[in-house]
């Protein structure tokens, strides 16, 4: 029997989609938001599609500083920009 594959809403789209396929944010314990890239980081996480329009819809709309219930720093959007270009080469 194959292994059940956990499925997460898109805070930008709002598109359920497969977890690997998305990109995770944390507000960890300590209230910093960072990138988690394994997917393993304790805290709070918000998923957001792996494109740069979902990305920036989700900076223009602030929809991961209200899923998250915190700032985001612009070195987290960074952060994700750089490995959703790494993921697009």
């Amino acid at each position: 029997m194959p292994k059940k594959v956990p499925v997460r809403q898109c805070v930008a789209c709002r598109e359920h989609k497969e977890k690997p396929l998305l990109a995770r944010v944390v507000r960890t314990p300590e209230g910093k938001a960072v990138y988690d890239a394994r997917g393993k980081l304790p805290g709070k996480g918000a998923y957001i599609c792996r494109s740069t329009a979902c990305l920036e819809r989700a900076v223009k709309s602030r929809a991961l500083n209200r899923a998250l219930e915190i700032e985001i720093t612009p070195d987290v959007y960074d952060a994700l920009r750089a490995q959703m270009e790494e993921s697009d080469a």
